[in-house]
């Protein structure tokens, strides 16, 4: 394979509400930026013109995928920029139409004729866009990027191909499959976090790699944190009433806290009969795919519409499971889920755009069920196992958002998916893996098959299934 890919490229830090619609054009527009540069014809440029395809274009509206570009062209940085001055920005660019190019050349911009929405479909990938811009002496210079899934960008020549390689070779264990991986874990006798940590090790300094995941698992506390404190109606049309906020409430009563740590701390004290379980892994879920849906800041894992089921389901083996568990346990659950969505990046998809849900939810239910499986102390193959039993149970997943927003049915999506990796987990712990009949690798080709079999109205284009079943007006 060409790609080298880290456990910071699966779970990356970013805004809502897609990780492909909303994160990767993003993205595009800082690397569209950083050529201007390279080529030193940013300063004679009087405007830019971008035109999104496909996907891009038939759900672009409520993935918020015109406001990312605007704000990527601006020179935003996803990953820091203040949630709060989000919308400053936008209504300055729309009321004087006018652009800060890269935060250094303010140019004309009308959002209204130099965002371009094309229903038709690039032949590469279904979620392209082109940016123009214009140069003063009327010549004119274009790029097209496409958005692959997970915030990941790439242009079609792939020119970054012989980096990754090298990159790649680096690692010392090259792992392109499950079944790379199990033989590793095996012939070194280390569980599968031990092996990706020594990869991650050929990248970053010990200090870095903990550093880092600490601060994804933070974001995603504080997301569901703040998800499960936030009331009201989502943003979008679809007047979608939050709630985790109410759920909360009910499971937690007047319990006392002030901060995210202290809240999870508080929680460990709570009830935990099964209907209590239930209802916390959702709540958690719910909560950071609320905050996803009003354009917050989540990490994409893999995709943003997914982002709440890793969190759900490390935070239930926190508060649940194991109350003595710390940052060991956090960072081992993060390593193990982002080398499971490695495998599915490499192997098959993780864009809803080229293979409907199944490759968001169905693919973080996976990563969720490997890690939980480690934690509970089960071997490297069931490890794997765990992680092709949550895939099992949801291919054929469509992607069919309402009016195009990241709001029915994926918030109560990730709910599903945190709660069928908690039970792929156990079933994997339960069986013996010389028994399994479905190897993980099989499984992932599954996948990419029916992916390629499914119809494109599943694709998230809003042309099939729930999204034209129930139309804006009904709700």
């Amino acid at each position: 394979m060409e790609e080298c890919i880290s456990v910071f490229d699966m779970l990356k830090i970013g805004v809502g509400p897609s990780s492909s619609h909303t994160l990767g054009p993003w993205r595009a527009a800082e690397r569209f930026l950083k050529e201007l540069r390279e080529l030193s014809i940013l300063e004679q440029i009087n405007r830019v013109k971008v035109d999104l395809y496909g996907s891009l274009s038939l759900t672009g509206k409520g993935h918020a995928t015109d406001l990312a570009v605007m704000l990527g062209l601006s020179g935003q940085d996803p990953e820091y920029i203040p949630i709060e001055n989000i919308s400053g920005i936008i209504k300055t660019i729309e009321t004087k139409n006018e652009i800060v190019l890269g935060n250094q050349l303010t140019i004309p911009f009308y959002f209204l004729q130099d965002i371009v929405f094309n229903k038709d479909f690039l032949p590469f990938h279904a979620n392209g866009l082109k940016f123009t811009a214009y140069k003063k002496d009327d010549s004119q210079y274009e790029s097209t990027f496409y958005s692959i899934g997970g915030g990941f960008v790439v242009k079609e020549e792939r020119t970054n191909a012989q980096n990754n390689m090298a990159i790649k070779c680096a690692f010392p264990f090259m792992i392109d499959n499950g079944d790379d991986l199990l033989k590793y874990a095996i012939e070194e006798n280390k569980n599968i976090s031990e092996i990706v940590y020594e990869n991650e090790k050929s990248m970053r300094t010990e200090e870095e790699i903990h550093s880092e995941l600490m601060r994804i698992w933070n974001t995603m506390l504080e997301c569901m944190y703040i998800g499960c404190h936030s009331e009201g109606i989502l943003p979008g049309g679809l007047n979608v009433r939050r709630r985790a906020f109410d759920m909360h409430q009910n499971l937690i009563g007047l319990s006392n806290y002030n901060n995210p740590q202290s809240w999870l701390e508080e929680i460990r004290k709570t009830e935990v009969k099964f209907r209590q379980i239930l209802k916390w892994v959702s709540c958690f879920a719910l909560a950071v795919n609320e905050v996803n849906a009003s354009l917050g800041r989540v990490v994409t894992a893999p995709t943003n519409g997914s982002a709440g089921v890793i969190p759900a389901v490390l935070m239930y083996y926190l508060v649940i499971e194991n109350h003595k568990a710390g940052e060991k346990e956090i960072k081992q659950f993060l390593m193990v889920a982002g080398e499971i969505g490695s495998l599915f990046k490499q192997g098959s998809t993780i864009s809803a755009a080229m293979g409907g849900c199944q490759a968001e939810i169905g693919v973080s239910s996976s990563m969720a069920a490997a890690a939980l499986c480690e934690l509970m102390g089960g071997t490297p193959a069931q490890v794997l196992m765990a992680a092709e039993i949550a895939m099992e149970h949801h291919l054929g997943l469509t992607c069919d958002p309402i009016g195009g927003l990241v709001q029915i049915p994926c918030i109560e999506r990730n709910t599903m998916g945190a709660i069928k990796a908690i039970n792929a987990a156990e079933l994997a712990l339960e069986t013996d893996s010389k028994n399994a009949k479905v190897p993980l690798d099989k499984v992932i080709n599954t996948m990419w098959q029916t992916a390629k079999d499914m119809n494109s109205k599943y694709k998230e284009t809003s042309e099939g299934g729930l999204a034209v079943a129930v139309n804006m007006s009904d709700c």
